[in-house]
């Protein structure tokens, strides 16, 4: 097992060792097809879209909901309004692309 200093935090080190490893291009890309197929869908619905297509090995949300939240940042997907989750009962945030989103996604 690794020694470590006083102070230093495993998890943090592991998570960011975590994230270096997603493949963020090929996920971005994956969410804008999907988003072009159905225009509006939650984190979760588009999670289980990406499993069905087999983009992703579980139809878990954390596979989307960071990507959606970068790609609102860049301006290629938005948040369009609410509903109820069907599986959660929870109010969750509907995503769609932008005008933006759209043309890159047909320049692509």
């Amino acid at each position: 097992m690794e020694q470590r200093e006083y102070g230093e935090i495993p998890s943090v080190e592991c998570r960011r060792e975590a994230n270096e490893l997603v493949p963020r291009q090929m996920r971005y890309k994956q969410i804008l097809e999907c988003l072009t197929e159905v225009p509006e869908m939650s984190a979760r619905e588009l999670a289980s879209m990406m499993c069905l297509k087999g983009y992703t090995p579980t139809a878990e949300r954390n596979f989307t909901a960071p990507r959606l939240h970068e790609l609102c940042g860049r301006g290629l997907v938005e948040q369009v309004g609410k509903k109820r989750c069907s599986s959660t009962g929870r109010t969750v945030t509907m995503f769609a692309l932008t005008d933006f989103g759209k043309r890159a996604v047909r320049d692509d």
